[in-house]
């Protein structure tokens, strides 16, 4: 696993990603980059979608036919909807292999906002472009990683899902206008993140890819050369050359035994942070994750830890249950927190419009970069499918601990709506400490966010098995643990 000292700090720490405990593998990549809100993504994807000469694989929770890639007016060839740019380089080049694999309770969101069925039945009913649903998982778990993998020479990885309400820029502004539905509608700001890796890390992906899809489809698809340079113009190169572990999730299901080497690495760099631990999070409700933090938050000499979520949950049933365990977490931090170093916040933008946190991102000192589709909740420690990357520097690499603390820098600034040399100026001045700067600079643009009483439906969605499941039991053990609570 990441080898851990107590107290030692990432230095010590770090130096390891072993495999089949924290890490599926570690794999070089030519090239790492970490993207930021989808309207980058979608620009840089499709860049590198129309230099496909071999496969385009699209693995996702959700994905919409309809969405634009350049939603504020089309710049690059091509169709601009998703969709229709799929089929349009499906014809034009007879050879490629375009595949998209959906999961199969997702299917029910397309429903139920109305899209259109013309591409999912042409291409469920064998056209150019192949689309298969993925039921191979445990009742009601979620097959919840986003990958993108391209000719296997260059990949996508993060929390971002190719579908309705994730296009933003980094300024997040109110009613912008490339931020609507297909169907016209307003949407609001949302924050999300990514990752671009190239070289054999990228072709581990592709590995990964293929095994999801014969697993969930009896198929098996041949292996690619995976040399191409299909790197996007104008994409920066954040880190060269580094050695990228790949975390997965998946619950044990039929002849596949447990997999939770995500769970493994986020306690590993939860115990290594020395000075800082920077979260950002869709949920927070993982009570074994709350615990370890409470316990380095007791420590006198632990590191300060940030959270950013969402402001609630989106949905009615995941805010009561997401909401409500995350109020649980917080005073389970609250009372552990002796020496004032936690603060859990959400961005809103310069309207004071919640900003919608998905980004999945955890950063320990300058140390370790970890960004995938794992949130803090019990599902993706265990019960649902998930993929993360991870990055770690050495002591005498100073080149990856700056990249590192510029990617967390430039996040905070972003929900500061700050620019970088500011608020790295007034990290200066409060002598590197994140939770002093944030206190001085946070109002208005990163609000607290509230503990409260909970209702009893509330106080009996938290932390629940059927909301949350950690690991697949039985449903009858699973409703028994709940009416046992109630």
């Amino acid at each position: 696993m990441l080898t851990t000292e107590p107290n030692r700090g990432p230095s010590q720490a770090l130096r390891t990603l072993t495999r089949g405990e924290t890490v599926w593998r570690t794999e070089r990549a030519d090239r790492y980059s970490i993207i930021v809100d989808a309207a980058d993504f979608f620009f840089a994807a499709k860049q590198a979608m129309l230099r496909a000469r071999h496969s385009i694989v699209l693995i996702g929770w959700d994905f919409d036919a309809r969405i634009e890639i350049e939603p504020e007016g089309r710049t690059l060839e091509g169709p601009n909807r998703i969709g229709a740019l799929l089929d349009w380089l499906a014809k034009r080049r007879p050879d490629l292999d375009v595949r998209i694999l959906k999961w199969d309770l997702g299917m029910l969101n397309s429903l139920a906002r109305g899209e259109t069925p013309f591409f999912m039945l042409s291409w469920m009913m064998g056209g150019r472009v192949r689309l298969k649903l993925d039921g191979a998982h445990p009742p009601l778990a979620a097959h919840h990683m986003k990958l993108l993998v391209i000719d296997e020479a260059l990949a996508f990885c993060g929390g971002i899902d190719m579908t309705t309400g994730r296009w933003d820029t980094r300024e997040h502004e109110e009613n912008r206008p490339g931020r609507r539905s297909p169907r016209g509608k307003p949407l609001g700001p949302w924050h999300d993140a990514t990752s671009c890796v190239s070289g054999p890390a990228a072709k581990a992906l592709a590995e990964l890819a293929r095994a999801r899809w014969e697993r969930a489809t009896g198929e098996t698809m041949d292996a690619l050369a995976g040399e191409a340079d299909l790197w996007p113009d104008g994409l920066p190169v954040d880190f060269a050359d580094i050695d990228i572990g790949i975390a997965r999730t998946a619950p044990e299901y039929e002849d596949r035994e447990q997999i939770a080497e995500i769970e493994a690495t986020t306690f590993a760099v939860i115990r290594a942070a020395r000075r800082t631990l920077y979260i950002e999070s869709q949920y927070f409700a993982s009570r074994r994750v709350a615990e370890l933090l409470a316990e380095r938050l007791g420590e006198p000499d632990g590191p300060e830890v940030v959270v950013i979520n969402p402001d609630t949950a989106d949905g009615w049933l995941e805010a009561k249950a997401m909401d409500s365990a995350r109020i649980r977490m917080m005073r389970l931090l609250r009372d552990a927190d002796r020496f004032d170093r936690f603060r859990i916040l959400y961005p809103v933008n310069e309207a004071g419009s919640p900003i919608y946190v998905h980004a999945k991102i955890m950063v320990a000192d300058d140390r370790v970069l970890k960004l995938g589709s794992a949130n803090l909740n019990n599902r993706s420690m265990g019960y649902d499918t998930e993929c993360d990357l991870v990055i770690t520097a050495r002591d005498e690499d100073e080149e990856t601990q700056r990249g590192i603390t510029a990617k967390r820098d430039g996040l905070i600034a972003e929900h500061l709506r700050m620019s970088l040399d500011d608020w790295r100026d007034a990290l200066a001045r409060h002598e590197g400490r994140l939770v002093g700067a944030l206190d001085a600079l946070r109002g208005g643009r990163l609000e607290p966010l509230p503990i409260r009483e909970l209702t009893v439906d509330e106080e009996l969605l938290a932390e629940s098995d059927l909301a949350d499941p950690e690991r697949p039991v039985g449903w009858r053990d699973r409703i028994g643990s709940v009416l046992r609570r109630r």
